[in-house]
């Protein structure tokens, strides 16, 4: 019991603060309504007539996902490499430069097919 206190009374504290931040904002913000601010907002061009029951997405969006999914593991792979480089030697090396060098293959391949183009 006595080790999960410090946990809730965290967790309690994280949502208080939320809680406080919210309400401070709805409370003291200004409350100056117009067309333009009820509008969605789409990046500052008009937005787009969507088609009943949403539409389809084109798929490069998910290959854009994908791509960004796998250099971020490349680099949660590289920090504790660099970390930790001085005490795996030249066999931490090798097995890094191999790492990299399949990841820049799939990087020349993707570039090579068009995957990096935004039409």
């Amino acid at each position: 019991m006595n080790a999960t206190v410090p946990i809730l009374v965290l967790a309690l504290l994280a949502a208080g603060f939320a809680v406080f931040s919210v309400a401070a904002g709805a409370l003291s913000g200004p409350k100056r309504y117009n067309r333009a601010k009820l509008d969605a907002y789409e990046c500052g061009i008009e937005p787009t007539p969507q088609p009943i029951g949403g539409g389809r997405f084109p798929v490069k969006y998910y290959l854009t996902a994908m791509l960004f999914i796998i250099f971020d593991i490349e680099i949660v792979f590289l920090y504790p490499w660099a970390i930790a480089f001085d005490r795996l030697g030249v066999f931490g090396l090798v097995e890094m430069v191999l790492f990299i060098a399949t990841l820049g293959v799939a990087y020349a391949y993707v570039w090579r097919r068009g995957g990096l183009e935004w039409d």
